[in-house]
């Protein structure tokens, strides 16, 4: 079992800058795809990140590319997400994953371990 948790949520005015972490424990996340998703009110989870074992193939969502960065550090068991230039549409619960498909997947049925999440408020 991987057990995930996230942080860094929180409110930030629209332009701003956010960096979410999300730290694993039970087992090293080197194995495992690692994603980030988003869920807003109503709607269903979006995908917003994912990367390769080593990080070194990350896929973005079109509505977060160019903004946001993803990131894993296996040493830390810690994967992150650096959000800049925020926009209003951007606030959901970000969800990180796990998935031990080979490579990196936009499919929540891939993912089989969920962290609960942190809440992004994003002011106009």
């Amino acid at each position: 079992q991987v057990q995930l948790v996230e942080s860094g949520g929180g409110l930030v005015q629209a332009g701003g800058s956010l960096r979410l972490s999300c730290a694993a424990s039970g087992r090293t996340l080197s194995p495992y795809i690692m994603g980030w998703f988003r869920q807003a009110p109503g709607k269903g989870r979006e995908f917003v990140a994912a990367t390769s074992r080593r990080g070194s193939t990350t896929y973005y969502g079109d509505a977060v590319k160019g903004r946001f960065t993803m990131s894993r550090d296996n040493a830390k068991n810690t994967v992150y997400l650096q959000m800049d230039s925020l926009k209003p549409e951007d606030t959901a619960v970000y969800y990180c994953a796990a998935s031990g498909f080979a490579n990196p997947t936009m499919a929540v049925s891939a993912y089989a371990y969920w962290g609960q999440g942190t809440q992004v408020t994003v002011s106009s």
